[in-house]
């Protein structure tokens, strides 16, 4: 542990001008993180009837961009030490704005190749973002963290709610298109970041070796723990995205009703994307959130199943449990890093697993109902899949670091509830 506090203690401060300039581009980054997704499913309708989509061709198209963030997110931590990390994510907002450029073009090809270009560049982005706040400012990795999530939400939740308007008013590409705006200036203003990292010795490189076989993260239990509860949070959340208004449907409530519950469940997120993480850090142990969250997610979906009229406590619940739960998973990502690189590391891998999951949950979900005729099944799927989620999430809250040699972190897991020592260090 001394020696992996030294190498922490050796990354290099910033200066005032170019921690300014990193936090304006932390900004803009984040903001462009969920806006080309979520633009994109109230305005299916007009997409398909555009470009004379199948029903199976739209599910594609809806799944595909989640899936995207999973299957690009292993990427993101080899180009960073290989470019720079201020390169690699100016390569990846450049990726997004062609990429929603690309989606106007009236051609299926053109707009399915457009949705995986912006996945990739996002995926990218949700990577690096923890190890640029934990190179920069490792001071505030809680307050970051959570403004970057309280955007990432808030950006989301815009998309979809100016997509259909802007679709009304000036057509489907406008509504897409607009969303390359704000990419464009995030280049803008990552590109001299990019171009000073190239003149400048990265801190990154210094641990390159640490990537190597013998600091591989596969063989850490702590990194599977950390990847498996960020990967059932994802889950949950891109499930209810799906197909809650469809079971709030079926359970006697209005469509335009339905359809309300998802835009409450995401605004409830919006505050706590930034109060969790802040709390989060401030925490030596995470333990009592995690359990906090899961007691939320029974709640909520056992109240889906078993008074399904009171549709509006359960969705607002349901609201609290999602909107904690990522927000968790994602600081945990600084807080179980001892260094920048480490950091990005380990968000590729928990976002790989994470994001692969969440993107075959919605289609399970679904297969299930339309096998069952009723949502009853899936419910109690859901519930059962709690469990991993809190077992895997008291298991990654444990105090703790990861250790890229691969040797054991945190003990057996019968030692689940055992209050940890050994560890003096922490990301504040």
């Amino acid at each position: 542990m001394t020696t992996m506090t030294s190498s922490a203690r050796r990354t290099p401060a910033v200066s005032r001008a170019t921690a300014l300039w990193t936090l304006a581009g932390l900004i803009l980054l984040t903001v462009n993180l969920r806006a080309a997704i979520t633009g994109v499913s109230p305005i299916l309708g007009d997409l398909k009837e555009q470009f004379a989509l199948t029903g199976f061709e739209v599910s594609v198209l809806t799944t595909l961009p989640v899936l995207c963030l999973g299957i690009f997110a292993s990427a993101a931590p080899v180009l960073g030490r290989r470019l720079g990390t201020e390169t690699a994510i100016t390569a990846a907002l450049a990726m997004i704005t062609v990429g929603i450029v690309l989606r106007i073009v009236p051609s299926p090809l053109a707009l399915f190749a457009g949705t995986v270009l912006a996945g990739a560049g996002i995926a990218m982005g949700n990577v690096l973002t923890p190890a640029v706040i934990k190179r920069v400012f490792p001071g505030r990795v809680g307050s970051l963290t959570g403004l970057s999530m309280m955007l990432m939400a808030a950006s989301g939740a815009i998309a979809a709610g100016l997509a259909v308007p802007l679709d009304d008013s000036a057509g489907w590409r406008v509504a897409l298109a607009v969303w390359a705006v704000p990419s464009l200036v995030a280049v803008l203003v990552w590109g001299p970041l990019a171009l000073r990292g190239r003149r400048s010795a990265r801190p990154e490189r210094a641990e390159t070796p640490a990537s190597g076989p013998q600091g591989t993260l596969l063989r850490s239990p702590l990194a599977w723990y950390v990847a498996t509860f960020m990967g059932m949070a994802s889950l949950m959340f891109y499930v209810l995205m799906s197909w809650l208004p469809e079971i709030m449907q079926d359970s006697g409530f209005a469509p335009a009703e339905a359809g309300m519950m998802v835009s409450v469940m995401m605004l409830i997120g919006i505050p706590l994307g930034y109060l969790v993480p802040v709390f989060a850090a401030r925490l030596r142990d995470q333990r009592l959130m995690v359990g906090a969250v899961g007691v939320s997610m029974v709640a909520g979906i056992g109240g889906m199943l078993f008074a399904p009229a009171l549709g509006w406590v359960w969705v607002s619940v349901l609201g609290l449990a999602t909107g904690s739960a990522f927000p968790l998973a994602y600081t945990l990502l600084n807080l179980r890093s001892l260094t920048p690189a480490v950091a990005a590391r380990l968000s590729g891998m928990a976002q790989t697993a994470g994001y692969l999951l969440a993107g075959f949950g919605p289609l399970a979900v679904g297969t299930l109902h339309s096998l069952t005729g009723g949502w009853d099944v899936s419910l109690w799927l859901l519930l059962v899949l709690v469990v991993p989620e809190i077992v895997f999430g008291l298991l990654a809250a444990r105090p703790g670091h990861v250790r890229p040699s691969g040797e054991q972190e945190e003990g057996p897991l019968e030692k689940l509830l055992e209050p940890e020592e050994a560890v003096a260090v922490t990301s504040r």
